[in-house]
């Protein structure tokens, strides 16, 4: 049963942009850059322009369910609505399974940032402290997390944006070439990685019944915050291939602090690495609003236990959600693989972004469909394409990956057909 009391509407369209933002610009930017260029060379500029073009078209997405949907939970919720409850399920579980993933890989890039500062410090202890602390946070309510978040989004943009500056006057040319040494091949498999960095723009749809006027509000922050760290994101991975050479980037841990530190300006590797921890812990922040908020809302259509969707009598949050999910992410924290998580993680986007897709195009079959007020143009053509490019991108991922995700995806079906069984009986 759902818990009486209700979650507050405080979130207005800065807040709900920031968090947007703060989902976005983290370990995408600050770590996996370094990974990408690995596979796609200095054209990993064109791996971040081609993943957020794809990203692109299942934002429309986003944005014109949530205008007609403005329930918490995001995709899930709209598949749930949209598809059957069993869709809506499977949806929600890969965005548990792909937070709680994001979120542990996360947290040890945060942790590879601070060893830099505290080398005597083990990261996977930094990576365990990061995870306590943001889910404290989130536990004292939505508008105190928004924030804390606010304020550390205005800090990694003006980091980000310092280190555009300062390294533009560093670039060497030579880095730049070969400019694609595994073809386009290794671009599109930095793509796939990439999308990884750009899933936190649907962040904000999950919390939609804590945003003022959830309609306008919620589209508009969903395509103005991927439209900024687009922006950011092709600029700076322009500026990192430009300092180090790829092969360099690929082997780093911290790969803009050491990009920053081939200025031979110290206090722009500091920056760069004050920068990241920010970003970092804004991203860590902002996953925990967003699992605590699914798995809130799977508790209220009976999907998951009870106990999920309890809220907090003082601070409006779903506290035992909040608490679960994060002892979840630093479980994790303290053994995970950064390669390996961020494919697992990309390969569950993929595959909740693509049903939301087809959510879309369900949709557009009972009204025309609009993004606030205006009618949504070029009917079906964005979720088509959006479906398309998620399908295609799924296969740049490793063998691995999609085996894993495939036994993550069968495990949930299994516990839904068990669920659904022992709520007949009773």
């Amino acid at each position: 049963m759902r818990d009486a009391i209700e979650l507050k509407r405080t979130l207005n369209v800065f807040d709900a942009t920031s968090i947007g933002i703060g989902a976005i610009v983290g370990a995408g930017i600050f770590v996996v850059t370094g990974i990408s260029a690995g596979l796609a060379g200095p054209a990993v500029v064109l791996s971040v322009l081609i993943s957020g073009a794809i990203a692109s078209l299942t934002a429309l997405s986003f944005a014109e369910l949530s205008s007609a949907i403005p329930k918490e939970g995001g995709a899930y919720a709209y598949a749930h609505e949209t598809i059957s409850p069993f869709a809506g399920f499977m949806v929600g579980w890969l965005w548990l399974i792909s937070n709680i993933v994001a979120g542990a890989a996360i947290s040890i890039g945060l942790a590879s940032y601070v060893a830099i500062l505290i080398p005597i410090i083990p990261v996977k202890a930094i990576a365990i402290f990061a995870c306590v602390i943001v889910t404290v946070v989130n536990l004292f309510g939505i508008r105190e997390s928004s924030l804390v978040n606010n304020v550390l989004v205005l800090v990694k943009i003006s980091v980000l944006c310092f280190f555009m500056a300062v390294g533009m006057f560093h670039l060497t040319p030579k880095n730049l070439t070969p400019l694609m040494p595994n073809g386009w091949i290794g671009v599109f498999q930095g793509a796939a990685l990439i999308f990884f960095a750009y899933a936190g723009f649907a962040r904000i749809t999950t919390v939609a019944e804590e945003v003022k006027n959830p309609e306008r509000t919620i589209p508009m922050s969903v395509l103005l915050s991927l439209g900024i760290c687009m922006v950011l994101y092709t600029l700076t991975s322009f500026t990192a291939v430009g300092l180090v050479n790829y092969r360099d980037l690929a082997s780093s841990g911290s790969p803009l602090s050491d990009a920053a530190m081939a200025t031979g300006n110290p206090i722009a590797s500091l920056v760069v690495t004050l920068g990241a921890i920010t970003a970092t812990t804004s991203v860590l922040l902002t996953t925990i609003i967003g699992l605590s908020r699914v798995s809130f809302a799977m508790s209220r259509n009976l999907q998951l236990p009870s106990f999920f969707g309890k809220v907090h009598t003082r601070f409006r949050t779903p506290y035992i959600s909040i608490i679960i999910v994060g002892v979840a992410m630093t479980l994790l924290a303290s053994f995970a693989d950064l390669r390996q998580v961020v494919a697992v993680s990309s390969f569950a986007s993929i595959c909740y972004y693509a049903t939301t897709n087809v959510s879309a195009l369900l949709l557009r079959k009972r009204t025309r469909p609009r993004i606030g007020a205006f009618k949504v143009p070029l009917y079906p053509i964005f979720p088509l394409l959006g479906l398309a490019s998620c399908i295609i991108l799924i296969f740049f991922l490793a063998y691995d990956s999609i085996l894993i995700g495939a036994v993550a995806a069968i495990a949930g079906g299994a516990y839904y057909l068990a669920r659904r069984q022992v709520t007949r009986r009773s």
